[in-house]
């Protein structure tokens, strides 16, 4: 039987996901980005593919939800600030024995989840896909990783089942045992790329290219990393410095989510990214002065009041 899967989520992540997912399901995208839905209704989205080679394809998406059939899986794939709203919206829309998946950056987005759909119908993914709009209906898919899903036994089952879709279409996908680990060494990646290239607007790639940028990008990994070893976890990988490169080499050519927050003026995920950092760290008294900075910057930047010269100060900070 063709599963329904809902997408919340119009975005880069959110409509790779449907174009690789509609081959082998019926999925419907949910937004509210009024220019995106335009585009996407009249043209299609047009997917530049890693090698270079180009694709259209026709995704269906919607604003109003009670056009959306009821599904079997729903993807929360939208900003950490539109958590909220899309649980709400998938908990209404989620067929009673289906599943909810956040595959969204940051932390605490499980929880709003679960509050909202129920324990037994949330569950955990983890992806080191990387997308980006270039504008309305034209996305760049810049880099390929596998995507990891976890969640409680009773799960099981339908995790295997969406796991499987997903392969299918081509996205390498596996359920795992240690989601908290997965969690937590994504979330130092986040940490160290996304902040920098959006406050100096530049792609994954340029922060290995500069030893004092990666110094930076390095220190606030590390951070993140102690912060997680103060809770007894340990990240999937022990160099956590060489880690955050070869992800940036990677992605070299994408431009990180946080960067197309803050060129289109929207809100960014940095109190999910970098400001849970700070809080844990405050919390268990590890020290996170890099993270800090990072927070106040981009914050700074979204409100238009940053001062580059501030960035001198991460540059100590990461020396030290």
């Amino acid at each position: 039987m063709t599963l329904n899967i809902t997408i919340f989520g119009i975005g880069a992540m959110g409509t790779l996901f449907g174009s690789r997912l509609s081959r082998p399901a019926h999925v419907t995208l949910v937004g509210h980005w009024p220019e995106q839905l335009r585009a996407l209704r009249r043209d299609g989205l047009t997917i530049i593919h890693p090698d270079g080679r180009q694709s259209r394809q026709q995704l269906r998406a919607t604003s109003q939800l009670d056009r959306v059939p009821p599904a079997d899986v729903a993807l929360i794939l939208v900003k950490s600030h539109q958590t909220e709203r899309a649980a709400r919206q998938a908990a209404q829309n989620l067929k009673a024995d289906g599943l909810a998946i956040t595959l969204q950056n940051g932390l605490g987005h499980l929880d709003i989840l679960a509050e909202a759909v129920g324990v037994h119908r949330a569950a955990l993914g983890i992806t080191a896909q990387g997308a980006t709009v270039v504008e309305p209906g034209l996305l760049r898919h810049a880099g390929t990783g596998p995507t990891y899903l976890a969640g409680t036994a009773f799960q099981q089952d339908r995790l295997l089942r969406v796991a499987s879709l997903f392969n299918e279409a081509g996205l390498e996908t596996s359920l795992a045992d240690n989601a908290d680990s997965l969690v937590w060494g994504k979330l130092a990646i986040n940490a160290g790329i996304n902040p920098l290239t959006a406050l100096l607007n530049i792609p994954n790639g340029a922060l290995v290219e500069n030893e004092s940028l990666r110094q930076v990008m390095t220190a606030a990994a590390s951070e993140v990393a102690r912060v997680a070893a103060a809770q007894g976890i340990q990240l999937p990988f022990a160099d956590v410095a060489g880690r955050t490169a070869e992800v940036s080499r990677a992605t070299a050519s994408n431009r990180s989510s946080m960067l197309q927050d803050i060129s289109r003026a929207a809100p960014t995920e940095i109190d999910a990214i970098s400001g849970a950092v700070v809080r844990l760290g405050q919390k268990l008294g590890v020290p996170t002065p890099v993270n800090q900075l990072l927070l106040n910057l981009v914050k700074a930047k979204e409100i238009g009041a940053l001062n580059l010269g501030a960035l001198e100060g991460v540059a100590l900070s990461a020396a030290a």
